[in-house]
């Protein structure tokens, strides 16, 4: 049996499917241990055979269900692993969601509140309980997967560009307090990646990536301790020019882009906001 004790240690939100899925396998590739935290425990299992790994394998494998919300619970699994195996050399925060929203819609407030609780403040939580433990070690990689839709904001996008931009800004704030520390503070904007999330999207999405090339690519980025990195790389260009084209000359255009479809359709995505709103003092709708 190959001894995986002193094997480097990732932690990654957001594993069970899609980036993450592709970010793990590309990880136990390389042989390291695995932090793996996603709401669906099947999944995760069923992600480990993917990985050629034993769920139950202690040595390698950490099967998280959790959600990444619940910020007492991450700061526990935190603290045991850093107890228990020690600082991971690189954590991701990767969970996220995206769904329309139309701001004169009342229960639409909900929808936005619930991505920025995931895309933004959970990110922040899940990367918070490492810094002290990587500053004192004095190397490691901090890693927020944002998005070129933090760039600008797009119709009908108004929660979720608004909580990849506070995503980015977030982490340059860290990335220059860390800077003398030598521990990296990476940020990777994909631009549209195969997945389930943009599964749905009824508009065009150029230079779509499959999870597989995307992650190749992220590691990359990840290894060399790159400030930002867009993936892919033309998308990289267009978000420059996204960035400083005129706000006329951007409103005018911006107007004929594609709708994200708004989460009223998705019973499912429609609980979970019933059960936010009841977590967060209110009244449930139904």
């Amino acid at each position: 049996m190959t001894d995986t004790s002193s094997a480097p240690i990732l932690l990654l939100t957001g594993a069970s499917s899609g980036i993450g899925a592709a970010l793990a396998a590309a990880y136990a590739a390389r042989g390291w241990r695995l932090v793996l935290i996603a709401r669906r425990a099947e999944l995760l299992e069923q992600l480990a055979r993917d990985c050629g790994l034993a769920p139950d394998d202690p040595t390698r494998l950490r099967l998280i269900a959790a959600d990444v919300r619940d910020t007492d619970r991450l700061r526990t699994e935190a603290d045991t692993l850093l107890r228990e195996w020690g600082c991971p050399q690189v954590v991701i925060a990767n969970a996220g969601i995206s769904h329309g929203v139309d701001l004169s819609q009342a229960e639409d407030l909900d929808v936005a509140t619930d991505i920025m609780d995931i895309n933004w403040a959970a990110a922040l939580a899940t990367l918070a309980p490492f810094i002290a433990p990587m500053r004192a070690r004095g190397s490691g990689a901090l890693v927020g997967i944002a998005s070129v839709a933090g760039v600008r904001g797009l119709p009908c996008h108004a929660a979720y560009c608004a909580s990849k931009a506070a995503l980015i800004r977030s982490l340059e704030s860290l990335r220059v307090e860390l800077r003398p520390s030598g521990v990296k503070v990476v940020t990777i904007s994909p631009g549209y990646i195969d997945t389930a999330m943009t599964a749905g999207n009824r508009f065009r999405m150029p230079f779509l990536m499959s999870p597989a090339v995307f992650a190749s690519s992220a590691l990359r980025a990840i290894d060399t301790g790159r400030a930002y990195a867009t993936i892919p790389w033309q998308m990289g260009l267009l978000s420059k020019f996204l960035h400083v084209v005129p706000r006329a000359v951007f409103d005018h255009y911006a107007g004929r882009y594609g709708r994200k479809a708004r989460k009223e359709n998705c019973e499912p995505c429609q609980a979970m906001t019933r059960r936010n709103r009841i977590r967060r003092g209110g009244k449930s709708s139904r």
